[in-house]
């Protein structure tokens, strides 16, 4: 393509550093639809004719279904996506393919590209957190009033109902799928199709018409910023990353329930695998490589930053790796996701086993001083106090749940004590009493799982 000033081909090694269209060739519907409308406008301000339009368009239509049926030969001596069609169009329709570059480079044809990709590929990853979201919110509704331990600093805390377990990560991907579609339109906003190489373009294009037909809502304001930003592309990794992070989080929470330790739940055949050398062994391995899928998400985030936090303006070509980090981004994100909604859709909880652990560890404790404050009045310290000092005499009899100590050790400690407070420290009657907005009371949670459903309509 600039054979016009160099006088030798490049180095094999130059090529095989230069080239690169094993991976940019996933854009090829993307760099077909920019240039349709690139020539389409070229057409309509009399750049080119009509009739060259209309070869390009025909042209480009006979390279996408040559593309999408696997009959395409991409060329690594043609570099990228780009000029691979470009060539193959000239080929084609013979001169009018070669008009088809006019008033664009490939500098704002790329990055147009780009966010086509970006943008397709968040709505994508937003369509399937919400899949997951619908798959959560079916198991919290048949879990509704199943008991389980709630964790603070991964000890005992406070009895909490499954159903509003499996809630909390419907909220946290609802953030993410808002954050994930608003960098989608993000990347919409402007379009850098007629930016050129950096500054513009000499030819009378309209670049109202390309925005429009590519679904941008205004051309891009700045030639430079257009080409030369991928802010588009780390708003999106860091988008996913947050996302990989609520992903990996509930991923650690199967890998624990799913042990012999806690017994919480099993998972289906289809989720699990085996171990070559000890039979009994049921691997939580989809679950595991969704944590290590969040890392490198975050990595690839990381990765990209680092490349464009030292570039000047304009356009370099370090920015040819951002595609690679982005793809395999947005390939981990759809795989996590998939596996997950599998996971979520077969598992199986233990309702006894879940219940018997929330009993333990004296998670009734602050239900006993609420009802002293509640009832006797007592300031919250120093209800907290007698209770410390009960959960003391409980531990020292080796008494396992509160509600089974008997009531002298009570009024040992405050003669108050009555045994209709005793008989308030059950799992079940803890979990109905936290019934305030968003709290875990079995009726609580079936209106948050309502009020989901309402959405998802």
């Amino acid at each position: 393509m600039w054979g016009g000033r160099f006088a030798t081909q490049p180095a094999d090694a130059m090529q095989a550093i230069n080239a690169s269209i094993d991976v940019d060739q996933r854009l090829w519907r993307e760099d077909i639809e920019g240039s349709k409308a690139h020539a389409a406008m070229l057409a309509a301000r009399g750049i080119i004719t009509q009739e060259d339009n209309e070869a390009i368009q025909a042209g480009l239509d006979q390279i996408a279904a040559e593309i999408a049926g696997g009959a395409f030969k991409f060329s690594t001596e043609l570099e990228d996506i780009h000029l691979n069609i470009e060539a193959r169009l000239t080929e084609r329709i013979g001169e009018a393919g070669k008009r088809l570059h006019t008033g664009r480079s490939r500098n704002d044809q790329v990055a147009t590209d780009f966010k086509l990709w970006t943008m397709r590929a968040s709505r994508e990853a937003g369509d399937g957190l919400r899949a997951l979201q619908k798959a959560l919110v079916k198991q919290a509704e048949a879990h509704a009033d199943w008991i389980m331990p709630g964790f603070t600093h991964l000890q005992t805390a406070q009895p909490i109902t499954l159903g509003h377990h499996l809630l909390a990560y419907v909220s946290m991907f609802e953030r993410d799928r808002v954050r994930i579609i608003g960098g989608a339109l993000e990347a919409a906003w402007e379009c850098p199709l007629g930016s050129a190489a950096l500054a513009g373009t000499p030819y009378p294009i309209d670049r109202e018409m390309t925005a429009q037909a590519l679904g941008f809502h205004a051309p891009a304001g700045n030639s430079l910023d257009a080409v030369g930003s991928r802010d588009f592309a780390l708003a999106a990794l860091a988008n996913l990353s947050i996302a990989a992070t609520h992903l990996s989080r509930l991923a650690e929470e199967i890998v624990l329930w799913t042990s012999p330790q806690f017994a919480f739940a099993s998972l289906s055949d289809a989720w699990s695998t085996g171990s070559s050398i000890m039979p009994q062994k049921r691997n939580p391995d989809a679950a595991e490589l969704i944590r290590a899928k969040a890392a490198r998400i975050g990595a690839d985030f990381a990765a990209l930053n680092g490349i464009v936090q030292k570039l000047p303006l304009a356009y370099a070509k370090d920015l040819q790796d951002d595609k690679a980090l982005t793809f395999n981004a947005f390939d981990s994100f759809a795989l996590s996701i998939t596996a997950m909604i599998g996971m979520i859709e077969t598992m199986r909880f233990k309702r006894e086993a879940m219940r018997a652990a929330a009993a333990r560890g004296y998670s009734t404790a602050t239900d006993l001083a609420d009802w002293l404050v509640r009832e006797l009045k007592v300031p919250f310290r120093e209800a907290h106090e007698i209770t410390g000092k009960i959960v003391r005499r409980a531990e020292d009899a080796g008494v396992s749940e509160l509600g089974l100590l008997p009531i002298e050790d009570f009024q040992a400690v405050d003669a108050r004590i009555t045994a209709a407070a005793r008989g308030l420290l059950t799992v079940e009657k803890s979990v109905e009493s936290r019934d305030s907005y968003g709290g875990t009371a079995p009726q609580r949670v079936r209106e948050q799982v309502e009020r989901w459903k309402e959405m998802f309509e």
